[in-house]
């Protein structure tokens, strides 16, 4: 099954890319590899603020993640020239989840969009990861996240 035809059966539409709200560009190219910057969480079209540990649960934050997975598979999809088929393995995902000291699931959180990238990519989604927890993101959003991925 091809990348398009599990996006149709999750009944998921990609996004167009988004601009950079600062001093960087969405992807950057080397040789076959390709860095997406962190993208952040959103609700409604604007940044889905919270902060896990006082106003946003783990459930709830899987979706944000899930969110931001379908935002930058959008980037990704450019970066690949408009052919997600030719990802050959999405590397390496790093997650930033906005939580208070005490909260110690931001790998749970980040299973949304880990989740979500081994459903639509296959085995060719299952990736190296870290997830970390930071006192603040910016715009207040509750997750950012960044991927690596190798292109054929």
């Amino acid at each position: 099954m091809s990348v398009y035809d599990k996006l149709k059966e999750l009944n998921i539409t990609l996004p167009p890319v988004s601009v950079p709200a600062a001093a960087y560009v969405p992807y950057v190219q080397t040789g076959n590899l390709v860095f997406l910057s962190g993208h952040i969480a959103r609700k409604d079209g604007k940044p889905w603020t919270a902060q896990f540990g006082r106003d946003i649960g783990t459930e709830e934050g899987k979706q944000a993640a899930r969110g931001v997975a379908i935002d930058l598979m959008g980037t990704l999809q450019a970066a690949c020239g408009g052919d997600l088929n030719r990802v050959k393995r999405i590397v390496k995902v790093m997650s930033l989840v906005n939580s208070t000291g005490d909260f110690t699931e931001q790998h749970l959180v980040t299973n949304g969009a880990s989740e979500l990238l081994g459903q639509v990519f296959g085995e060719a989604g299952v990736h190296a990861r870290s997830a970390f927890g930071v006192a603040q993101i910016p715009l207040g959003a509750c997750v950012e996240i960044e991927l690596i991925a190798e292109l054929a």
